[in-house]
């Protein structure tokens, strides 16, 4: 990593961990980056949250469902519209620059833009799930 300590947050998520500790995490490369930061944080199980930055141009590919706790999504650009499986029964929300939205522990959930859009997320990350769309 650089040697300054400024960094974007779509380039370089960041770890909230055990004892308030924040640590600069290395750049997303894909699905395959959440299996390695997983085993970076272990052993802060479930309190350790995942802090990142996304621009989406169109629909996500997959699911995701975080079931180690919760994840705070916060539309920051654009129009996003979220699709969540609660209890079997679809949920959607759309969300607006300022809004916000909780994806319980759990919650299958999935997106759709129908424009850029950018958004950030806190997640519990530790055993985050995938599945195709």
């Amino acid at each position: 990593m650089p040697d300054s300590p400024v960094f974007t947050l779509a380039d370089c998520p960041a770890h909230l961990g055990l004892g308030a500790t924040v640590m600069r995490e290395p750049p997303f490369s894909g699905m395959e980056w959440y299996a390695a930061y997983g085993e970076r944080h272990a052993s802060d199980g479930i309190e350790g949250r995942l802090v990142s930055v996304f621009s989406f141009d169109a629909p996500w590919d997959s699911w995701e469902m975080h079931p180690g706790g919760g994840e705070l999504v916060v539309c920051m650009m654009g129009r996003m519209t979220l699709h969540q499986e609660i209890d079997g029964k679809a949920h959607t929300v759309t969300l607006r620059p300022g809004e916000a939205v909780i994806n319980a522990p759990g919650v299958w959930h999935t997106a759709d833009v129908d424009a850029p859009c950018t958004a950030l997320f806190i997640t519990a990350g530790l055993g985050t799930q995938h599945r195709p769309r």
